[in-house]
């Protein structure tokens, strides 16, 4: 197995990795959001916590990393059209990539797990589901953000696959 086609196995592994924490952070966030015992909303937050820690956080960069090793070795034009290129599949895909990205902060993300975190303690102490808890399990930016996050991460997936333009 010669470099390349190394570099390029740890590219797709690590993106099917973190297409795994993307659908299980979200699919074990939609069902904390519609448990009705306090205790199962902990579990499936943790389960989501867990999945976004472990598999979307850090594995997003190494998606991005091996990307950009296999794109220098294969000599393709990451800038596209503004390199004069014809070919435009790749710079479409990192400007996805990268552009969901830009947004985590702005949105306040990282906040707003801290709050669902302070909810989900204050709620087990009261061993009930409280408006706190359900108002951050409906939140609609978390919840928005991570739709167009998959949304973005299957439009890169065809991008990669079929090599349109």
């Amino acid at each position: 197995m010669n470099l390349y086609i190394f570099m390029k196995l740890l590219h797709v592994l690590a993106a099917f990795w973190m297409v795994s924490g993307v659908v299980g952070r979200d699919l074990a966030f939609w069902w904390a959001g519609r448990a009705t015992d306090v205790h199962a909303v902990h579990a499936l937050l943790r389960a989501s916590d867990f999945f976004e820690r472990y598999a979307v956080i850090p594995v997003s960069m190494a998606v991005l990393l091996f990307g950009l090793i296999v794109t220098w070795m294969q000599k393709w034009p990451l800038f596209g059209f503004l390199q004069g290129s014809p070919t435009n599949w790749l710079l479409v895909s990192v400007i996805l990539f990268i552009g969901g990205m830009v947004f985590i902060a702005p949105l306040g993300l990282v906040a707003r797990r801290k709050e669902r975190t302070r909810a989900v303690e204050e709620a087990l102490t009261q061993n009930v589901i409280t408006p706190a808890l359900t108002a951050a399990l409906n939140d609609r930016v978390v919840n928005r953000f991570r739709a167009v996050e998959l949304i973005i991460t299957i439009i890169i997936i065809i991008l990669m696959v079929t090599k349109p333009f």
